[in-house]
């Protein structure tokens, strides 16, 4: 028997589990909510990795994303992603590493507009921005290889999970390591429950939802190991770097 929803982090055969209207936007949690699309969104959750994800929207060409997602009313329905938290992004990696920046090649990777990198480079660090979508003359490839790859609110973007990892690992230099976020959905996602979590949301891009075990399994696949940090915070590494130790306590 063929399998409909192939699970694109594990490969097992995922199932059907809700449908939600296209309109359903994270800003539901702030009592902001679009009129509705009458567009049908099906989601499918793997019950071996928990792993939940959109089939019709990840097979999308980009040309598609472009017109119903990230297009020019996107800035109203993701208010956070030009300004504050690029901003607040690049404060935190600050904070993070202390007064002097650490002694790495860093990438931003889905940086939209650079202005994380701009402002890292203006703290001192050796930083670039790299986003599929915005830089789409520049190849993986033609990028080097960083010692620090960041990729905050990018995976539950991404149709393509592995091609994910393959891309982050191939920009990896040997004892690198990635910090990504993007928000955990156990508890959240449940077989047989309706799906209300106001993270699932098709109108902000949001069609790969993750679990730790999910993380875990995308993480072997690379060859490297998960680390957790908070619910929404994590890693991607090998071995612990020493200009990173402080991050990781006894790991």
């Amino acid at each position: 028997m063929t399998n409909p929803f192939p699970c694109p982090v594990c490969g097992g055969a995922s199932a059907l589990l809700d449908v939600v209207d296209f309109n359903k936007s994270c800003e539901e949690l702030r009592g902001v909510f679009l009129p509705l699309s009458g567009a049908p969104i099906y989601y499918a959750l793997c019950p071996g990795c928990g792993f939940c994800h959109a089939p019709e929207i990840a097979a999308w060409p980009l040309e598609e994303f472009e017109r119903w997602i990230y297009n020019d009313d996107y800035a109203a329905i993701d208010p956070d992603y030009l300004q504050a938290r690029p901003t607040n992004n690049a404060a935190s990696l600050v904070a993070m590493f202390g007064d002097r920046a650490p002694p790495v090649r860093h990438l931003d990777y889905g940086g939209g507009s650079g202005l994380m990198s701009r402002l890292l480079a203006e703290s001192g660090w050796r930083s670039a921005s790299y986003d599929p979508f915005v830089d789409r003359a520049l190849q993986v490839g033609e990028l080097g290889r960083f010692d620090l790859i960041t990729a905050f609110e990018v995976f539950e973007h991404v149709p393509d999970a592995r091609r994910l990892m393959d891309d982050l690992r191939s920009l990896l230099a040997p004892g690198g390591i990635i910090l990504f976020s993007t928000l955990l959905s156990d508890g959240h996602i449940q077989p047989k429950q309706r799906l209300t979590w106001w993270y699932a949301s098709p109108r902000n891009g949001h069609i790969s939802l993750y679990s730790q075990e999910s993380l875990a399994t995308l993480a072997a696949h690379g060859g490297l190991r998960y680390a957790r940090f908070s619910e929404v915070f994590h890693a991607f590494l090998d071995t612990v770097p020493p200009w990173a130790a402080h991050l990781f306590g006894g790991l």
